[in-house]
């Protein structure tokens, strides 16, 4: 706007967001994300910017926000505290692309979660990177480690220039995913599955040797019963003779 005054002074805002996935910046008119976990697609937005003159003036336009998949997202770390790195996050910006001769975008900067209550004292601040080269293609997080490995110095001097003071800038390495929900119930199961196969081929193997050992049993009756059979046909009479077996021995001739 051309305007001076009041009638230049421009003010934005979302229209119809009732999502609250994304937010603006009312004095810079900057996009953000609020929440959009989980959540791919293009996003159509519609911003309206108006100035603050008398019978205020406004316009309109569809701003589309596609949101991927991607994780090239970079973390610089810097040895510096927070709020001084947010005054100077435009240099720092500039200094990056700079250096890694790609579009820079500034996706957030935090620090510890575990220091909030000492938001000045901490002097490590994160800030997270994704970089477009000129074709504005994302460039793969891999590829903006190794060129940020291969600046650090030039990266390190430059922004000592602006902290006046010594900067290291590192890379912050993702540590390994912590197990998801769906990850820990399907160990669970598997688990219980393991160990109710084994419990069964336990329950199996037992059921056999004890069928085996009561067929074992019967056949040690049995020929106990056999035998004392054969015992009883070859009992002597009182006169100690065997007549009893030679009158079966002639019942089977």
């Amino acid at each position: 706007d051309p305007d001076s005054g009041d009638n230049g002074l421009l003010r934005y805002s979302l229209v119809n967001n009732p999502t609250n996935e994304f937010d603006i910046d009312e004095n810079t008119g900057q996009i953000f994300t609020v929440s959009v976990a989980g959540k791919v697609g293009t996003f159509y937005l519609e911003v309206q910017v108006a100035d603050q003159g008398t019978g205020r003036l406004t316009t309109r336009a569809t701003v589309s926000v596609t949101v991927d998949s991607s994780f090239n997202v970079v973390a610089v770390v810097l040895n510096q505290k927070i709020n001084v790195v947010e005054r100077n996050i435009a240099e720092v910006k500039r200094i990056l692309e700079d250096k890694l001769a790609w579009h820079v975008y500034i996706v957030d900067v935090y620090f510890n979660e575990f220091e909030r209550k000492a938001r000045s004292s901490t002097d490590v601040t994160y800030v997270k990177i994704t970089t477009f080269d000129v074709v504005n293609k994302e460039v793969p997080a891999e590829d903006v480690k190794r060129k940020l490995r291969e600046q650090k110095s030039n990266v390190e001097a430059e922004l000592e220039k602006i902290f006046s003071t010594s900067v290291t800038a590192a890379i912050e390495e993702a540590p390994a995913d912590a197990a998801t929900p769906e990850l820990i119930a399907t160990i669970v199961l598997s688990v219980l599955l393991a160990c109710t196969l084994v419990a069964f081929l336990v329950y199996v193997l037992f059921a056999m040797k004890r069928t085996r050992k009561h067929e074992q049993q019967y056949l040690v009756k049995k020929q106990a019963e056999i035998t004392e059979g054969i015992d009883n046909l070859c009992i002597a009479d009182k006169n100690g003779s065997l007549k009893s077996f030679e009158k079966l021995e002639r019942m089977n001739n």
